[in-house]
């Protein structure tokens, strides 16, 4: 029996495992799914989870229930590529004949003194539940910082205003605008709906360190009660330490069929893996989709037929009744694209769950 290892039930596993199991498997191959839980958190929105709009389990979707899969449960501490091995933290060491790397990312700190230490974080579930224990803590008018412009701290702002009014909220930004990447157009929109809504925004911060309860912009002290950190992914820990060819921000370069050039068996998705557009769920859940393809045309001894990954666009929220995004090369502000992001939200529950 051979065996297909899946490490991680985020959006470019489950996109992998969901199509495979859409057509016929091979009888002599068996998946197996690796996950440190039982369930999938929807990543996109662990912003609300720590604003505290949402609960816990309105972001989470079961694993597929099918004999065809199995599933394991724990913390993977390292891949063994030579000998074909994943560990587990806790000892065990289990072999694949194929392997999918869908570990997704961690924060990127930049190696700025204090921040890992002083800063909390929306990349984890776990990591997530503390930064909503740490923000509901915070005091009648305290002051909540962000670091970072980007779509999760421009989400996580607008859903912490609604949640708590009475708090005091920055951006703290690099760039001149949130949402640098985005058209000035859909950025102004953004700001303007802050400035209706009392959230600061601080372009042209270069943080320098942090210190318990300080950002520091050079020798500027910049206070606050919590700091959120959301200037930046990588790779996870395990994908760092493998010994492959890598791009600059640390995502494993491929081959044609998303292979490892050394290692056609073992395979890379989403966040860890070299593609040429940004890491989304979106990215992950076409890669994932089309490597199941792939090792279908490969286990029939066929060349498999690639198609480019088009990606529909990006939605963000402003609250749970306004948003923003960009569909092709068109901005979209208002409500149309909240209600276009609640519809992404529920039809991914129905898929995946």
């Amino acid at each position: 029996m051979k065996k297909l290892l899946v490490l991680g039930g985020g959006y470019g596993g489950l996109a992998l495992i969901q199509t495979l199991l859409e057509h016929q498997l091979p009888a002599d191959t068996e998946i197996v799914l690796i996950d440190k839980m039982p369930y999938q958190g929807i990543k996109t929105e662990y912003y609300s989870l720590a604003a505290g709009t949402v609960s816990d389990h309105d972001i989470r979707i079961a694993f597929p229930d099918d004999p065809r899969v199995k599933k394991r449960y724990g913390e993977i501490s390292s891949v063994e590529l030579d000998r074909r091995l994943v560990h587990m933290a806790e000892g065990e060491e289990i072999p694949y004949d194929l392997l999918a790397i869908a570990l997704g990312c961690t924060d990127n700190y930049h190696g700025i003194p204090g921040a890992s230490e002083y800063t909390c974080s929306i990349q984890s579930l776990s990591s997530t539940r503390e930064t909503y224990r740490r923000l509901n803590d915070v005091k009648p008018y305290g002051t909540v910082n962000i670091v970072g412009g980007g779509l999760s701290g421009v989400e996580l702002a607008a859903e912490l205003r609604e949640s708590r009014p009475d708090l005091n909220i920055t951006i703290l930004d690099r760039g001149e605008r949130v949402l640098s990447s985005f058209p000035a157009r859909l950025s102004k929109y953004v700001e303007e709906w802050f400035s209706e809504h009392q959230v600061n925004t601080r372009g042209k911060i270069s943080v320098s360190h942090i210190e318990p309860g300080v950002v520091y912009n050079g020798t500027e002290a910049i206070y606050s009660d919590v700091t959120v950190w959301t200037g930046g992914i990588q790779p996870v820990k395990v994908v760092q330490d493998l010994n492959l060819p890598k791009d600059r921000g640390g995502r494993v370069i491929l081959g044609q069929y998303y292979q490892v050039s050394d290692y056609p068996e073992v395979y890379v998705i989403g966040d860890c893996a070299s593609l040429p557009f940004a890491p989304s769920a979106q990215a992950a859940g076409a890669q994932g989709e089309q490597i199941a393809h792939i090792m279908r045309a490969l286990w029939k001894n066929e060349t498999p037929k690639l198609h480019n990954i088009k990606l529909k666009g990006t939605l963000g929220s402003l609250g749970k009744t306004e948003g923003f995004g960009l569909l092709g090369s068109r901005s979209v502000m208002g409500r149309v694209p909240r209600i276009l992001k609640s519809g992404v939200l529920w039809m991914s529950k129905r898929h995946f769950g």
